[in-house]
């Protein structure tokens, strides 16, 4: 929506407001005229409820808004005695038309000093549902977002299975762009599958300022930019047009930064020439090739899947003994040497193919998942040339990202139908990687993270199960090790769940101590 359409939008809405409740602000002792008055009549209407006036900002919060535009219907009624269950369900279930009826219909009367607490069941239920979800909506928004990893293109340092606590503070939190959704639902619901959110209308977005930069290395959730349903790695582009905020929630790496030049060698990432130092809890895996002298491997299939985790699987290539080992880190690739039946073990490379590969970024460069670049990561307010060889690597980011028209026309380039010879990138943008690297849907197969896709930092594991342990085996299901470990710092994860015990029981004993002292006093 542009911003004369938002004017109107609002306006109409003080409007749709005023008409519905003047006569009700004169019964309260105040103006006619003052229920028209934008953001005004809301501080006046507070008055009227007897709610703190803070509550008007809430009242500008995406997502919250609709659920504090309940609440002040019902509190609106409530305030001229229509207490009863049917009105608190009409307030509902009309979308607050209900107070058109009171205020044109029904001579009531103004309660100045009315009771706060609802006088039937249903009544106090409902208020204390929404005010419950009022807390936890601006929680999940603006501070922390619980967040599952579905797949293993981190496995190691986060497995399948782990809830994980997203800091929204850490980057900065995010305002909402989708302006009518479902509280504390990302893009569809559980079990219908339809869409939790409505495309129209959009709010114009901004992001708080975060206590800390991007770092390298960082685990960093983000919204991903591609969304394509068809298939991964699809060089036709197809997508689906999701609002930013609800595209899907990917979790990786951060191994490039904005400003850096990156490229990949036989697998290994060199930022700037220098190869990447991965932190000693990153453990990253590749998939090799691996020859036996004959000797079936079924004797040491349960060395290999449940002691060395080599989760992504075994599979042979359909010659005579030979197999594919999937995610395999350096650690367990010595191991795996010393297996008797093993021959050789070698690590499949990706070469620079002989022809252009369309499903590598940026799909005309002769380039594969393990060799490919250099590549220039674009930084916030700096310049690049643009030319039909770089074009190619930053055109989503011109046209999608940054939302300008790009044509090309007679062997040069137009930029918002002016020719240009090069481009100031509007904000920065990052380069992600999974440490499987070959099982892991990144940049290098779609491109850069803009930096208003990032949703967060995972800062905590709250839980984790394994999901190829069956619940009739909870005990071994739950990864107990894995249970309130934070996700980054140096060294080995560290479970604090003892820790946790232990404040558990300390606060109940100290509570069941205290209503013993107050039974006796």
């Amino acid at each position: 929506m542009t911003a004369l359409q938002w004017l109107i939008f609002f306006l109409t809405l003080q409007i749709i407001h005023g008409l519905g409740t003047w006569k009700l602000y004169e019964k309260a002792g105040r103006k006619s005229w003052e229920a028209f008055i934008p953001v005004y009549n809301s501080i006046i209407l507070m008055k009227i409820i007897n709610r703190p006036t803070w509550w008007t900002a809430l009242l500008f919060v995406p997502v919250v808004n609709l659920i504090m535009f309940i609440v002040i219907w019902v509190e609106t009624i409530r305030s001229f005695g229509k207490n009863s269950t049917t009105d608190t369900l009409l307030a509902v279930f009309t979308l607050g038309f209900y107070t058109y009826y009171i205020n044109y219909a029904v001579d009531v009367t103004y309660i100045k000093d009315r009771s706060l607490v609802a006088k039937t069941q249903v009544g106090d239920t409902i208020s204390s549902i929404l005010y419950a979800v009022v807390v936890a909506t601006l929680v999940h928004t603006y501070i922390m977002q619980p967040f599952n990893i579905p797949t293993s293109s981190l496995e190691k340092s986060l497995l399948v299975g782990d809830f994980l606590f997203v800091s929204k503070f850490h980057y900065g939190a995010r305002t909402p762009k989708t302006a009518i959704a479902l509280p504390m639902v990302h893009d569809s619901l559980m079990v219908v599958k339809g869409k939790s959110y409505s495309s129209w209308p959009q709010l114009p977005s901004f992001r708080f300022p975060g206590f800390q930069n991007i770092q390298r290395n960082d685990i960093v959730v983000f919204n991903w930019p591609v969304d394509t349903v068809y298939f991964f790695r699809d060089p036709s582009g197809r997508h689906i047009d999701k609002p930013l905020d609800k595209r899907s929630n990917y979790v990786k790496r951060c191994v490039g930064l904005p400003g850096d030049n990156l490229s990949i060698k036989d697998g290994d990432v060199y930022i700037n020439n220098k190869e990447l130092v991965l932190p000693e809890r990153a453990k990253p895996q590749y998939s090799y090739l691996v020859t036996t002298d004959g000797s079936p491997l079924d004797n040491y299939a349960e060395y290999l899947i449940n002691d060395l985790k080599i989760t992504d699987g075994i599979f042979p290539t359909g010659k005579p003994n030979e197999y594919i080992f999937a995610a395999v880190t350096d650690e367990n690739l010595g191991k795996i040497k010393a297996i008797p039946v093993i021959k050789s073990i070698i690590k499949r490379i990706a070469p620079a193919p002989s022809k252009i590969d369309k499903g590598i970024f940026p799909h005309n460069q002769k380039w594969s998942q393990d060799n490919m670049g250099p590549i220039y990561i674009p930084e916030a307010n700096k310049t690049v040339a643009i030319n039909k060889e770089t074009l190619p690597l930053y055109r989503r980011i011109i046209t999608v990202y940054e939302n300008n028209k790009l044509e090309e026309k007679g062997g040069k380039i137009y930029i918002n139908d002016r020719e240009a010879v090069n481009y100031t990138f509007k904000q920065d943008y990052y380069w992600m990687m999974g440490d499987n690297r070959h099982n892991s849907e990144d940049s290098r197969y779609w491109g850069f993270v803009p930096f208003d896709h990032v949703v967060g930092k995972p800062v905590f594991i709250w839980w984790s199960v394994d999901p190829n342990i069956p619940w009739s085996k909870a005990f071994d299901k739950i990864r107990w090790d894995r249970l309130f470990c934070t996700v980054g710092g140096d060294g080995q994860p560290t479970s604090y769940f003892n820790y946790f015990l232990i404040l558990l029981v300390g606060w109940f004993g100290y509570d069941w101590y205290k209503r013993r002292k107050a039974k006796r006093a």
